[in-house]
């Protein structure tokens, strides 16, 4: 009680105004808010105005912009700057002063954005580096968004280096700079590469100028293409190129080295201009030619596996990096050269022959077939003239047929020594390519490797008969086969042929003879050697013609002699002996008439 004797009231307090509902006293409501309001900033809807962070946590950012209320920031807003703290300065855009409950609405990501065109042509224009958000993939490289506006960072601005995993980029914040705007449809192209490129080219500057050639530098691989390996050499890239890989052939570099390597490497060139270093592994190492076994020699068989092959040989690696060709020639004893793809491929392992060797033009050439006997060597005694073999025909020539006996051994039948009887224009006409023919051995020629053979001295010479049966003169039944130009084909008795030119083929009604008559026809010639029987038709029926005319002639001179003979007897012999005969027979005749 005694506390409340010590209240006073105030003495000027204007109770009649309380009763009225103004509670202000003397002073007005008007001047008390005018008061209040000048202690605090004057703000606007839809207004970009710059604030201060006074709190936040992972949801919300709480930002002091001087008025009567705090606004509270979505944190999303701000994953472009990772690094905000209370008491960062930020651009907030005034949605609304005073919400239903009171709150002052404030958005940071409007603010950037109404300003975020302005902003982003000044830093072009300045040079500016700036910050970026990663927001996500898309093709060619990640959408970044800088001042609020979606940007584009193509895949190769984002390092110096490629970049093998982009994923890792995404949700980051990073430093940038713009390097070209689209006014037109309002596109933005950003780059981070662009911001370490000068330092690095400086740097390259300062390792460029203290390179030498010979120099062995340790390096990471940095890059591998199908071509060669880039190597990072501390700030500058130089290129091994595949050849300078190994001493032995590469497929590709991935054989030999792999991404992030450590390796060290010699500088055979460099191009101070162009910045381009040509680096070397393989020269590191001594050349596989000069650790060649020094007793190794022409004649010497040696092992290796096929590495290349073409349709001319195969490169075989007997050791990494010195190779040797067998070519296809020294594949096999057959002159038919075939592709050596025919003998062997690609990663077999072979035994082969050294045929050439040249250590300071480090080539080798090797051969396979020098491991089999040279079937030449004692072709006499395999093959003698006189014998008989199998053979494959392997070729034809307008003179004849080239037949195989065995891998190596070829020869060739002439034309000629086909048939004994049929004319053959072309060997085609008479056997075919791959068919198998029975031969001869008529002539060995050792020196080029070649057997002359016959095919019809299988059988016995068919024309030693053939002379006792076509004797010239002699008539045969025969067939016209085939009408040339020069005459006709004529077939005749045990499978052989003649031959008659258009005048011996005149019938005796003056008539041309046609194909497939058959008609008598004479030897007029038989020549053995050639093989050659003229004949002809018209002299069957024009001989006989003769001989009638011939024997009608003789007989009218023998008869017409005869008669002769006898009317010229008396006057040729008038001798007393005749006339004496004479008178005798008259009287002999006379004494029978008298009978």
């Amino acid at each position: 009680m005694e506390n409340l004797k010590n209240i006073h009231p105030i003495e000027d307090f204007d109770w009649d105004a309380l009763e009225k509902g103004d509670s202000y006293g003397s002073v007005s409501k008007e001047d008390l808010e005018k008061t209040y309001d000048e202690t605090l900033n004057t703000v606007k809807d839809k207004e970009v105005v710059m604030g201060t962070v006074t709190a936040m946590n992972k949801r919300e950012v709480v930002v002091n912009i001087g008025f009567k209320s705090d606004g509270v920031v979505p944190m999303s807003e701000f994953r472009y700057n990772p690094d905000l703290k209370v008491g960062d300065q930020v651009e907030v855009y005034i949605e609304n002063q005073e919400d239903k409950k009171g709150q002052l609405v404030l958005s940071h990501k409007k603010a950037r954005a109404s300003r975020s065109w302005e902003r982003v042509n000044q830093a072009l224009e300045n040079d500016e580096i700036i910050k970026g958000y990663i927001k996500c993939r898309t093709k060619g490289g990640m959408i970044v968004d800088v001042f609020g506006i979606e940007a584009f960072l193509p895949g190769s601005q984002i390092d110096v280096k490629p970049i093998r995993d982009y994923d890792v980029f995404v949700g980051k914040t990073m430093e940038f700079k713009i390097v070209k705007i689209n006014q037109e449809f309002k596109n933005v192209v950003v780059s981070h590469k662009a911001l370490i490129e000068a330092e690095l080219e400086q740097q390259k500057k300062d390792i460029i100028s203290k390179l030498e050639k010979g120099q062995v530098l340790e390096g990471t691989v940095k890059n591998i293409t199908s071509y060669g390996v880039f190597i990072d050499l501390g700030g500058v890239d130089g290129l091994i190129h595949i050849t300078d890989l190994s001493w032995g052939r590469v497929s590709h570099p991935e054989e030999i080295v792999h991404l992030d390597q450590k390796i060290n490497v010699v500088i055979l060139d460099f191009d101070n201009e162009k910045k381009r270093i040509a680096l070397g592994l393989k020269q590191l190492t001594p050349h596989p030619w000069d650790a060649l076994d020094p007793n190794l020699k022409v004649g010497d068989k040696v092992k290796g596996k096929v590495v290349v092959m073409a349709d001319y040989g195969a490169f075989i690696e007997i050791a990494p990096g010195v190779e040797g060709l067998i070519h296809v020639s020294e594949m096999s004893w057959t002159q038919h050269l075939r592709s050596a793809q025919d003998f062997m491929k690609v990663g077999d392992e072979v035994e082969a022959v050294i045929l050439t060797l040249d250590r300071e033009e480090r080539k080798m050439s090797l051969g396979i077939k020098q491991l089999k006997p040279d079937p030449w060597e004692n072709i006499e005694e395999r093959f003698p003239v006189g014998s008989r073999h199998m053979a494959k025909v392997r070729n034809f020539t307008n003179f004849g047929v080239f037949v195989e006996i065995e891998e190596g051994v070829d020869g060739l039948i002439h034309i000629s020594d086909l048939s004994w009887t049929k004319k053959i224009k072309h060997p085609s006409e008479f056997t075919q390519i791959g068919a198998d023919i029975e031969v001869q051995v008529l002539e060995i020629d050792k020196e080029n490797r070649r057997l002359s053979l016959g095919h019809k001295q299988l059988e016995e010479n068919p024309w030693d008969v053939f002379e006792t049966i076509f004797t010239v003169g002699s008539i045969h039944e025969g067939t016209i086969v085939e009408m040339l130009d020069k005459g006709a084909v004529v077939a005749l008795p045990y499978g052989v042929e003649g031959f008659a030119t258009p005048k011996h083929l005149v019938k005796e009604d003056g008539s041309q003879a046609q194909v497939d008559e058959k008609l008598p026809f004479k030897v007029i010639e038989f020549n053995k050697d050639a093989k050659r029987i003229i004949l002809s038709h018209s002299r069957v029926f024009e001989d006989e013609q003769k001989q009638a005319k011939k024997e009608a002639a003789a007989e009218k001179r023998a008869k017409h002699k005869k008669e002769e003979n006898v009317l010229n007897a008396p006057l040729e012999k008038t001798t007393l002996g005749d006339i004496e005969e004479l008178a005798a027979l008259k009287e002999k005749l006379s004494a029978g008439n008298n009978k």
